[in-house]
């Protein structure tokens, strides 16, 4: 039986101790800032990205990965006699799932999958690690693909943020819009939702748009992790919160990085389940 490589990008936010311990590769999405052009890195390097965010007048954009990177990580697998499995964000939220899928086209697409996760963040991570899981059991890369395809249909993602000013600097909200809400103290709760984020509610302070976003969790869900960013003692709360309402659910905190958290910004809360299924 062949062996697989498990292959994701940096918006699922493996540490790298994490991708390193799992043998998870890990192709990095880019920022783009002030004239320079950083790889987005790992969990533990964004403060620095977040702090000149706050004070720049500029906003940054981001990019998938080149095919050619997803080509060497590919090509290296093979040369190794693996097959590949590669899952990535949502191709309504970048062009990432078009690179990958191209550089299997042109590497050997009988040897390697491409998955769209139609998610991203904590809710990536974990489909990633279900992957690694199934590989560690002896299934084939046929029989996890089939599994991560239905199972990538039963996650939730819902966002909700400290400021509107970077919703409005990344143009999804007006400056109308903007100032409106800020007069109102509204904060809007973001869903993915088929793979786009979408507007759900708007809620009166931020503290009402997190009790919201925790009731709003259903009772069957199996795996919750908080995403933050730069706001490990608000996570924290909300992990009481939820260990209160759901006590025989282990509950994971990660951190969300440049490509998804610039439109946010500073202090955003997420809250990601998956019900996983049989």
């Amino acid at each position: 039986m062949a062996k697989i490589q498990i292959v994701t990008d940096s918006t699922a936010y493996f540490t790298k101790e994490e991708a390193n311990a799992l043998d998870i590769k890990v192709v990095p999405l880019s920022v783009h800032f002030d004239g320079q052009v950083d790889s987005e890195g790992f969990p533990g390097e964004f403060e620095a990205f977040y702090k000149k965010l706050e004070s720049s007048d500029s906003f940054p954009s981001t990019s998938q990965p080149s095919i050619e990177a997803f080509e060497r990580v590919f090509e290296s697998a093979l040369d190794q006699g693996m097959e590949v499995i590669c899952l990535v964000i949502s191709s309504d939220l970048s062009g990432t799932y078009n690179s990958a899928s191209a550089a299997a086209r042109l590497t050997n697409p009988k040897k390697i999958s491409v998955i769209d996760s139609r998610s991203s963040v904590a809710n990536l991570k974990l489909l990633t690690k279900l992957a690694v899981d199934m590989v560690s059991k002896g299934k084939t890369r046929q029989e996890i693909v089939s599994y991560l395809e239905r199972q990538k249909k039963k996650v939730s993602v819902s966002l909700t943020v400290d400021s509107l000013e970077y919703l409005k600097r990344g143009g999804r909200l007006t400056g109308a819009q903007a100032l409106l809400g800020f007069i109102l103290n509204v904060k809007p709760i973001i869903a993915l939702v088929d793979g786009r984020l979408v507007p759900v509610a708007k809620v009166r302070g931020k503290g009402k748009a997190l009790e919201k976003m925790v009731e709003d969790i259903a009772e069957d869900v199996t795996d919750i992790n908080i995403c933050h960013i730069l706001n490990d003692k608000e996570a924290l709360q909300v992990k009481e919160r939820l260990e209160k309402r759901l006590p025989d659910i282990s509950i994971g905190l990660d951190e969300i990085g440049p490509v998804i958290g610039s439109h946010l910004g500073p202090k955003a809360m997420g809250i990601c389940t998956i019900t996983r299924i049989d």
